[in-house]
């Protein structure tokens, strides 16, 4: 299970780490969001990967629990990225609406031709 999870969290950042490289801001915004799943899940998976554990700690002394501070993080991180992720689509809408198109290359000769213009 170790392995799934490992090489998981590897596709994951592989993917991100792509998707931000590419030249628009489509996908540069969908690459965050990878990375940040792939964050979470290693937050996630370093609160001991169990199965059938409790998440907190009995009456009757269980010695073994799943540890509740990663799956709280991991909640909280899950929010804030949604959050930061509809800000960062807002204001990539806002600037293609601005410069009609959504390239991150921009030349400086290509800013000369819009202000001759």
């Amino acid at each position: 299970m170790e392995f799934l999870v490992a090489s998981a969290i590897g596709t994951m950042t592989a993917g991100g780490v792509y998707l931000l490289l590419r030249l628009r801001t489509f996908p540069v915004i969908l690459g965050l969001a990878l990375l940040s799943y792939a964050v979470n899940v290693f937050i996630f998976s370093s609160g001991r990967l169990a199965i059938d554990m409790s998440p907190i700690l009995s009456k009757y002394g269980e010695a073994s629990y799943t540890d509740p501070l990663p799956q709280a993080l991991v909640l909280t991180a899950i929010v804030i990225s949604f959050g930061m992720t509809a800000v960062l689509v807002m204001i990539s809408l806002g600037a293609f609406l601005e410069a009609d198109s959504d390239a991150i290359d921009i030349d400086q000769t290509d800013l000369d031709e819009d202000s001759a213009k």
